[in-house]
């Protein structure tokens, strides 16, 4: 029996993140393949940002490219909404707690990561504020009492998990957000999404293939982001 799982470290403010959901969806469709979260948080403390012209001129040609290459939807309320309100903050630790919350209470964490995502990018939400947060773990059917009470002690540990994921990162050669390692029978070998961007059914039949013996190579890396930018 093939012991495998998906370790995919993200952000939820990740533009290149969102545009790999329909990957990382497909993934975790496959049987067999857990995917395991480690979050990076990308824009968390020192380096979240208040919505800003500087930071609106930033993201749109960046968001526009990942428009066009995977078909995800960005929406006129985030463009012209969410990205015109000075008033919002992009802070990814309040969204991250919440996908760690879901995970821990019903491993539902990539499906509250995708919820997110669509709610920032398609719907103009702002997802480091609770009260959207707390709207969306209950359209996943989690209990809200539950989940403010999960939400609280992932605070406590959000250090310590965003320094693993830092670590594995850093000791795996990984640059940025997302990034994606396939682990099978104890051996890790690094996933390259760029040539899958837009194709989930012939990404989950490269990733079958690899679970059923092939071999992946050396990976050059692909598009990625990090607190620096999106590359």
């Amino acid at each position: 029996m093939v012991s495998a799982t998906l370790h995919y470290y993200y952000d939820p403010l990740c533009g290149w993140c969102y545009g790999a959901a329909p990957l990382t969806a497909a993934a975790a469709a496959i049987p067999g393949l857990r995917v395991a979260l480690h979050a990076g948080a990308m824009m968390s403390g020192a380096n979240r940002q208040p919505v800003s012209p500087q930071l609106r001129n930033y993201v749109l040609p960046h968001d526009q490219r990942i428009h066009a290459l995977t078909g995800q939807p960005f929406a006129d309320a985030y463009f012209n909404g969410l990205l015109l309100d000075t008033s919002a903050v992009f802070d990814s630790t309040p969204p991250t707690l919440a996908i760690l919350a879901a995970e821990a209470l019903a491993g539902r964490g990539l499906a509250m990561l995708h919820r997110i995502q669509h709610a920032h990018y398609a719907e103009g939400r702002r997802i480091a504020d609770s009260d959207v947060l707390q709207a969306l773990a209950a359209e996943l059917g989690l209990d809200v009492v539950a989940f403010a009470a999960e939400y609280q002690r992932q605070a406590g540990e959000f250090d310590a998990h965003v320094g693993r994921s830092h670590r594995d990162m850093a000791a795996n050669g990984l640059r940025g957000f997302p990034s994606l390692l396939l682990e099978l029978n104890g051996k890790l070998q690094k996933l390259d999404i760029s040539p899958w961007l837009g194709q989930p059914t012939a990404f989950a039949g490269h990733v079958q293939a690899l679970l059923a013996g092939a071999t992946a190579g050396e990976v050059a890396d692909g598009t990625f982001c990090t607190p620096q930018g999106c590359h």
